[in-house]
């Protein structure tokens, strides 16, 4: 049975998705949402897409449609999750699954009355490079003490990954810290139990603070801080730095090195070092499994906590 598959946003990240559905076996993209047609357009010739349209609700109205993936601005996950759920559809949402707590609560309660699979796309637990912490975590071979992350990007003005300029703001809080909030969670296998945060002056025509201060604290007494900024003239991206009982590692995307900046092979048993591709893979797998995906919209609620406290704090 062929999956067939729905994308909203041709932007930077749906081409990420669209790039790794072509490298799965039986899925398929019907159908490709985005705000400028003639843009879309392009995209969907490119990718041999049959089906455009600016309206979400068009494809949801395709019968054959299974599952939806959501790469639109974060201020429309919730609402637009809830309803691909409403249509009967599976679905991915990207990072943040929400910009507020109650937002994540709705899309979750809504998953657990349809049963349906709803994953976000919380790309860190699938990178190659924290699958192998995590697999040593587990195995009881290294134990986190401390996760040093330092989330940078030079954004003074709005763009996009692709240098494009971007119909939205994007936030330091609840998009980026969410990558770490989560990882740290999953990764020590505790709840967190202490979180503080600080912010530097909001941006004046942005509305959004530029830099950000967060420091966590895990049921198993692992800490983790976490420097965000949008003003960083300098390698961008997000390194972290994960400091053991055993051993020092440094994950920069899917690549990992040791404390020493020696680079290790994390490839074996992996069909890709592309971490979105194995989020995908997850996420179609478990519609065939009639499963719970790891990073499902249940199992990352406690991130979305966790930023809604922060805000309280912040404002």
């Amino acid at each position: 049975m062929t999956i067939k598959v729905a994308l909203a946003g041709a932007g930077a990240f749906g081409i990420k998705h669209l790039d790794a559905i072509k490298l799965i076996d039986g899925v398929e993209v019907v159908s490709l949402i985005s705000r400028d047609l003639a843009k879309t357009k392009e995209v969907a010739d490119k990718y041999g897409i049959g089906h455009v349209t600016t309206d979400l609700a068009d494809s949801l109205a395709i019968k054959e449609v299974d599952a939806v993936i959501l790469c639109t601005p974060t201020q429309m996950h919730a609402e637009q999750s809830i309803a691909c759920m409403k249509a009967g559809k599976h679905v991915q949402v990207e990072i943040p699954l929400a910009d507020n707590l109650a937002g994540a609560e709705a899309v979750v309660a809504l998953q657990k009355q349809t049963g349906l699979v709803a994953m976000c796309g919380h790309t860190r637990r699938f990178n190659p490079s924290h699958q192998l912490v995590h697999k040593k975590i587990v195995a009881g071979e290294f134990n986190i003490q401390q996760m040093d992350v330092q989330t940078y990007f030079f954004r003074r003005t709005n763009m996009n990954a692709l240098g494009q300029a971007r119909s939205w703001t994007d936030h330091l809080l609840w998009h980026h810290a969410a990558h770490t909030v989560d990882l740290f969670a999953y990764q020590t296998g505790g709840e967190i139990v202490q979180a503080n945060a600080i912010q530097g002056p909001i941006h004046p025509t942005l509305g959004i603070a530029m830099d950000m201060s967060i420091q966590l604290k895990s049921s198993t007494g692992a800490i983790c801080t976490l420097s965000l900024s949008f003003n960083n003239d300098g390698p961008l991206g997000t390194f972290f730095r994960y400091i053991g009982d055993t051993a020092t590692y440094i994950a920069r995307y899917d690549d990992l090195f040791n404390g020493k900046e020696e680079k290790l092979d994390v490839s074996k048993g992996y069909v890709s070092m592309n971490g979105i591709e194995l989020q995908d893979r997850e996420f179609f797998a478990a519609i065939r499994d009639k499963r719970e995906p790891n990073a499902s919209v249940a199992s990352v609620l406690p991130c979305y906590r966790v930023l809604h406290k922060l805000e309280q704090q912040l404002n």
